[in-house]
């Protein structure tokens, strides 16, 4: 019988998606899930399996290293990301921008989108309406 990876346990799963590996891994379903899901108006990042009441949590910008620190004051979680869009427009990190709110054991941290962010996507957004897609009828390549 030839060797075979699975059956001996060796063979680990490779993720393209780090941040949702835990919903795929049974083992980790109390750990918190961190991912990011935008909207039109706001950066918003999801923060799941953590259990703890609104006050707990504390959300607040850090300036000189340019990131967004979500602690907790029973100092159960500790988490320190950037905002990539913020650094590529060259804009500064505003408290006033940050808000937070905890529902269903998740906490939704939201950072109001700046005007020049929300300018460059909706340039973005024009420029794909106009690029012709493969199922367009305009196509002159035929099928057979």
């Amino acid at each position: 019988m030839p060797w075979e990876p699975w059956a001996s346990g060796s063979l680990k799963w490779e993720s393209q998606c780090p941040q949702e590996l835990g919903a795929w891994d049974p083992s980790s379903s109390k750990k918190p899930i961190f991912m990011r899901k935008d909207t039109k108006t706001s950066f918003q990042w999801r923060i799941r399996n953590l259990p703890y009441p609104k006050d707990v949590y504390s959300v607040s910008v850090a300036q000189k290293e340019r990131c967004v620190i979500v602690r907790t004051t029973n100092k159960k979680y500790y988490k320190k990301f950037s905002i990539p869009d913020l650094d590529r427009h060259q804009l500064p990190l505003e408290d006033s921008a940050l808000s937070f709110a905890h529902a269903n054991c998740t906490l939704i941290i939201s950072y109001q989108k700046p005007k020049e962010v929300m300018a460059t996507e909706s340039e973005l957004q024009k420029e794909l309406k106009k690029v012709k897609t493969a199922h367009s009828s305009a196509g002159d390549c035929k099928t057979q």
